[in-house]
């Protein structure tokens, strides 16, 4: 039987979902069985030349009606609504279109092997329906006709699931491409900022050890009223300093923002914070044999062009506030040299047994270890026993320069 090709072949339930509205979607059920049902009357009334009369077109009509409206079912059970509609088709004109919008169906949701035995069917259908009205046409037009348009309906549903399937891909693809977009991110703002807070614990903790060194001067400061009030004044500016650098890390805490300190270390040296800590008594040798440009040793030069400047400080900064935590008025000998492009840093200090001054809980020797080995470089410590109740405590480190 041949058949008008489709103009309309409605959207699909399962398909990538489209935001579309309730009326939207109504309206385009709507036209799908006015459609279906009209491209069937036309099959009836313009196209063939024999056609059922009487009572039975009135059925071959109501059929038609009812094939078009079971075209809204069809992707619950694309399968079973086109071998219905099949048989449908095979004797009743109406249904010539909605048959084969049921195929379409069956090719754009399920596997090709499927929808070829609904075409099959469609096509026996068309034949069933030559052998009771013959004369519309040859049999040969029917079969070529019929398994014509099967297969076009067919390769056209096949399409539109490829392409469906390849949007999916992408679709899938570009959102786990976000997501894990969106991961690096976060844990690339939870890295900067657990090295920023590493950062402001190893300064708000060098702070806070100068400020208790300091006190302790002004407990033995006497009644020099000059002393007292010198010490004060350098106690008020190194708490004003601990303050700001402990606001910094809390609101960058707080927020999530991450931003780069004011006063960043990098306008910091290893002698000058050398220097300060001698001016708060704390009893160091130090010993800077880092070569500059020109080959001669002064650290200064070599470390201020240094990348990793930043981290030769930290070590310097972590074995001072180490030293005057748990060994207070001790000796610290801090020896700064060049080997090759690296930077070798050697603090040692003697301590007692029995309660440091200072409460620590390691975190800062392990933020330090956990810094260098990020650059390449390697961090030891250790309590050596020097025999007689004594020991002593050693914090080494290698730190790469380029």
């Amino acid at each position: 039987m041949p058949s008008p090709l489709l103009a309309v072949a409605g959207g699909r339930n399962d398909e990538i979902p489209v935001r579309r509205g309730p009326w939207v979607e109504r309206g385009r059920s709507a036209l799908l069985v006015l459609s279906s049902f009209a491209g069937g009357l036309a099959l009836l009334f313009l196209v063939l030349e024999q056609r059922p009369g009487g009572a039975w077109r009135v059925l071959d009509i109501c059929v038609g009606a009812v094939a078009s409206l079971v075209l809204l079912v069809r992707y619950r059970a694309p399968v079973a609504v086109g071998l219905v509609l099949a048989v449908a088709g095979a004797f009743c004109a109406t249904a010539g279109v909605a048959n084969y919008v049921a195929l379409f169906a069956v090719a754009r949701t399920r596997r090709t092997e499927q929808a070829f035995v609904v075409a099959l069917a469609d096509v026996a259908g068309g034949l069933v329906f030559w052998l009771l009205y013959p004369a519309n046409s040859a049999l040969s037009l029917t079969v070529v006709v019929n398994t014509a348009i099967a297969l076009a309906v067919v390769a056209w549903g096949a399409l539109r699931q490829k392409q469906q399937d390849l949007v999916a891909v992408y679709r899938d693809r570009a959102a786990r491409i976000e997501r894990e977009r969106e991961q690096r991110a976060e844990r690339i703002q939870m890295a900067e900022r657990a090295r920023i807070a590493r950062d402001m614990h190893d300064s708000v903790a060098h702070y806070i050890s100068l400020i208790a060194l300091y006190a302790g001067g002004l407990a033995v400061a006497g009644d020099d009223a000059e002393d007292v009030g010198a010490t004060a004044e350098t106690i008020r500016t190194t708490a004003i300093s601990a303050l700001d650098e402990l606001r910094t890390v809390i609101g960058i805490l707080r927020d999530g923002t991450v931003v780069t300190p004011q006063g960043s270390e990098h306008e910091h040296t290893v002698a000058g914070l050398i220097d300060e800590a001698r001016q708060a008594g704390q009893l160091i040798v130090a010993r800077l044999d880092l070569p500059d440009n020109s080959g001669n040793t002064g650290g200064a030069t070599a470390l201020r062009e240094s990348p990793n400047a930043e981290h030769v400080y930290r070590v310097v900064q972590e074995g001072l506030t180490n030293a005057r935590k748990h060994a207070p008025g001790a000796l610290v000998t801090v020896h700064v040299r060049g080997e090759g492009s690296d930077a070798l840093i050697a603090i040692t200090n003697p301590i007692e047994e029995g309660e440091s001054a200072l409460p620590g809980t390691g975190a800062g020797l392990s933020g330090l270890v956990e810094r260098i080995a990020a650059v390449g470089g390697v961090v030891e410590h250790e309590v050596v026993d020097r025999g007689e109740n004594t020991h002593e405590f050693r914090l080494s480190a290698r730190v790469p320069l380029r």
